[in-house]
């Protein structure tokens, strides 16, 4: 805005309207150039951050269906394609994947200034995975990918196991108590039958795509939309088209980036867009098990402590966490987070994804602040095993920006978690 003291000139050396100033005007114009000077002066200084520490709590790696994926009364119009490895394993397919996105992290890693770019090392690294057979091949291939010729240590407990880190539910590392998670559940989701008409043009799309023969049934299980308590009242059970349908979405997506015919993903009759829009299908499932507030706090309960301390913890540089996709969308939710990514419906984590959290420390001032994003490889690169990657800024709420100082992100993340058991010990945590 031109002072009301002005007048306009023509300037030769901007070739633009320039105001030509009475005496007045100039000594007002002194006085706001001054304090906009002071004001740049007093402006905090520009920060010299360098990564201390960093944590990956990351999914596995592509693998065959599970058994009961997809329901045994789901009716189809042709058989399922064949997998090369037996239900639940880890294929050749998602081992290559694995090395590659293990690959591309080290080179981020090393651009963060943590590690090297190449060679081992040595103590610097720690991958811990789950006891099943395809966490803890996951992390094999991620330890080969990440240091080639190295032969970085994978810890887990003994196979088939029950680890309170990834399954705490199981392994009643909580006092869970399933009716206030119900109610938890339904306050958030506006109960299951809610949940499904929310779905429904996916749900009818996916009735198309299996290809039964027309009924009034459908192809999907009828049953009642409902989640109640387990039988042992340590977990819960999910009836219902949201049940049925979430893993048949993730078996197709699956074949997808398997590299599966394309005759063979969804019997051809399947795109991207189609298997974007399916995996609401499978996200929906974590509205049930991961999002809800109680869910979250009992679900990252060992999980968030572990986070915590590999942070905080004078240890390892770098913490890889080899889980499921409960882990990954559990933690999010406890930091009120939702997850979106090239090629995915949000919330809905890929093989391979992974939330990463860094340690940064301002050498200026010694402040800590810890950065979150979320790293994950779209569809078509998971498919043709390319070696890019999308990493994704993720700003937590109650924090300043991007930057979250180290004690609120501890604050805020412990503050969701529930109480442990007695017997539940989690990572030492040390300053």
């Amino acid at each position: 805005m031109i002072p009301a003291a002005a007048t306009l000139v023509w300037s030769a050396t901007t070739q633009r309207a320039m105001p030509r100033l009475k005496p007045g005007a100039l000594a007002i114009l002194g006085v706001a150039a001054g304090l906009l000077l002071g004001h740049v002066a007093l402006a905090a200084p520009k920060r010299a951050l360098v990564v201390e520490r960093a944590v990956l709590v990351m999914r596995h790696g592509i693998r065959a269906p599970l058994d009961g994926e997809v329901p045994p009364n789901t009716r189809t119009g042709a058989p399922w394609p064949r997998w090369p490895v037996a239900e639940s394993r880890i294929t050749a397919h998602g081992v290559r994947a694995l090395e590659r996105v293990a690959a591309y992290d080290r080179r981020l890693l090393a651009a963060h200034g943590l590690l090297t770019a190449k060679g081992c090392p040595g103590a610097g690294v720690r991958i811990r995975s789950n006891t099943s057979d395809r966490t803890i091949a996951s992390g094999r291939a991620y330890a080969d990918g990440f240091a080639p010729g190295c032969t970085l240590d994978v810890e887990h407990q003994p196979l088939g196991t029950v680890d309170p880190t990834f399954e705490p539910l199981r392994a009643r590392a909580t006092a869970f108590d399933p009716a206030a998670a119900i109610v938890s559940i339904n306050r958030d989701t506006g109960g299951m039958a809610a949940l499904a008409r929310r779905h429904r043009a996916a749900l009818t799309r996916l009735d198309q795509v299996l290809g039964c023969s027309p009924t009034p049934r459908g192809c999907l299980s009828a049953d009642t939309p409902a989640v109640t308590a387990s039988a042992d009242g340590h977990d819960l059970v999910l009836a219902g088209p949201i049940r049925a349908a979430s893993g048949i979405a993730q078996v197709l997506l699956l074949q997808e980036v398997e590299g599966l015919p394309r005759t063979s993903v969804g019997w051809g009759r399947v795109d991207p867009a189609t298997l974007k829009q399916f995996g609401a299908l499978h996200a929906a499932l974590f509205a049930v098990f991961t999002r809800p507030p109680y869910m979250a706090a009992h679900q990252t309960a060992v999980l968030g402590r572990d986070v915590l301390a590999s942070l905080s913890a004078g240890g390892p540089r770098l913490t890889v966490l080899m889980g499921h996709d409960t882990n990954v969308t559990a933690l999010a939710a406890a930091l009120r987070l939702d997850l979106t990514a090239p090629g995915y419906a949000t919330n809905d984590v890929p093989p391979g994804g992974a939330l990463l959290f860094e340690r940064l420390r301002d050498v200026p001032t010694g402040a800590r602040f810890v950065r979150a994003s979320y790293r994950t490889q779209s569809p078509a690169t998971l498919r043709a095993l390319g070696r890019s990657a999308s990493v994704v800024a993720l700003e937590i709420p109650k924090c300043a920006g991007p930057l979250c100082s180290a004690a609120t992100f501890e604050r805020l993340l412990a503050s969701r978690l529930a109480p442990l058991q007695p017997a539940v010990r989690p990572l030492k945590q040390s300053r």
